[in-house]
């Protein structure tokens, strides 16, 4: 198991994985994890760059309705605004449990 958890890009020792504009952060096998979803991109010297991202704090319970696991909300403008928060909601989250 360390093996595949080695291979993931990590953001403060929690794994980033990435499918499309959406980015998961955090383990699945913990409480709470982080949906980011790139909302809009522009570019800058031929490179996409997020422009607007939604941050979704969810609960990974699957007994939860799906609509019921979203525990906090938000819009940024950026990935680096969108990751501050997600790191801090994810640590407080997880720290509660």
């Amino acid at each position: 198991m360390a093996d595949t958890q080695a291979s993931f890009l990590t953001y403060k020792g929690k794994p980033l994985v990435r499918k499309g504009n959406t980015i998961y952060y955090g383990n699945m096998s913990d409480p709470f994890v982080i949906m980011l979803s790139v909302a809009s991109t522009h570019e800058v010297h031929g490179v996409k760059i997020a422009d607007k991202v939604i941050v979704q704090l969810l609960n990974t319970d699957p007994n939860i309705n799906p609509l019921e696991a979203i525990v906090k909300r938000t819009e940024k403008n950026g990935m680096y605004a969108a990751i501050d928060i997600a790191s801090i909601w994810l640590q407080r989250a997880l720290k509660a449990e």
